[in-house]
């Protein structure tokens, strides 16, 4: 036998499906349709070609909690946006070494590293630059030595910007430069913060993963006041969405309302395709290059480049 609803529940739910009616109506007067997020779908044009490249713009891929499509997210966005003639630069910096096996690059095997870029200021970062699969798209890959980095830094004067030295040599020859941190707000974390001009928060579409975001919105905004005070918040990205269920909806609806227009029309729904890139080493675009994966994170890319 059900439970009778509460009378404050049943005027909850009456004023939220009202809400939805009318935002839809709405839209439909327009002939616009709802996007998942809930807001009309906006079509973005294909960007301009470039006629010359660089400074690049520093982009960290940040979230403290793991499992949320940090990896996968930076490897097709960086893909995406060489499709569209931008020259980038895709910074591991993990010491899990994820970035560097999703693009075919054994970790264990590496004799240099971002490690080695931090530790020995003689390197220049550009020896340590590998080419990828995808043309117009280079790695600075990492390894489970990148670990050590932490504890060494402690003692360092400036440590915080660390990073920033690395980049610099490298900054004029991109368009994008995108950071895939590791999943903590540690020093490693904090110098990805610091190099950075934006940040772009992989959300997953779990109750879980909303908990955690007010601690990462205070770290940043720690670093843009006392590190970086051109840090911004270029966008929260929603990852492995299902819209079969419930749940996914009502986190993304808190989201929105949360967070507005910081959060990108652009929505990544959960597919198996993205655990067979992996295991080929490949971006979504180029193994799969029609599906809606790679077509989600072409429009993700020019959301970014119009940011």
């Amino acid at each position: 036998m059900s439970t009778p609803e509460s009378p404050q529940a049943a005027a909850a739910a009456k004023v939220r499906d009202e809400t939805a009616a009318s935002k839809a109506v709405a839209a439909e007067g327009n002939g616009t349709p709802l996007g998942p997020t809930g807001r009309p779908k906006r079509e973005i044009p294909d960007p301009p070609a470039l006629a010359e490249h660089g400074p690049a713009r520093v982009l960290a891929m940040c979230n403290q909690k793991g499992g949320v499509g940090k990896t996968t997210s930076t490897i097709n966005l960086g893909a995406s946006l060489a499709e569209y003639g931008r020259k980038v630069l895709l910074v591991d910096f993990d010491p899990q070494g994820a970035l560097s096996v999703g693009l075919g690059v054994q970790p264990h095997e590496l004799e240099q590293t971002v490690y080695n870029a931090i530790m020995e200021r003689s390197l220049d970062t550009r020896e340590l630059v590998h080419s990828t699969v995808i043309d117009g798209m280079d790695l600075l890959p990492s390894n489970i030595d990148l670990s050590a980095a932490e504890v060494q830094l402690v003692a360092e004067v400036g440590r915080e910007h660390t990073l920033m030295r690395v980049l610099r040599p490298v900054v004029a020859d991109y368009d994008f430069v995108l950071v895939d941190c590791q999943p903590s707000l540690g020093l490693l974390t904090v110098n990805a913060l610091t190099a950075s001009h934006g940040v772009i928060i992989p959300l997953e579409c779990e109750f879980f993963s909303l908990r955690g975001v007010a601690l990462l919105m205070d770290t940043i905004e720690k670093v843009k006041e006392r590190l970086n005070p051109d840090l911004d918040i270029t966008g929260i990205l929603a990852t492995m969405f299902d819209p079969r269920t419930l749940h996914s909806k009502e986190v993304m609806a808190r989201v929105v309302e949360a967070f507005g227009d910081t959060v990108f029309d652009t929505v990544i729904n959960r597919t198996v395709r993205f655990a067979e890139t992996t295991v080929a080493g490949e971006p979504i675009t180029k193994w799969s290059p029609k599906s809606n994966g790679a077509q989600a994170y072409r429009q993700l890319a020019r959301e970014v480049i119009r940011r």
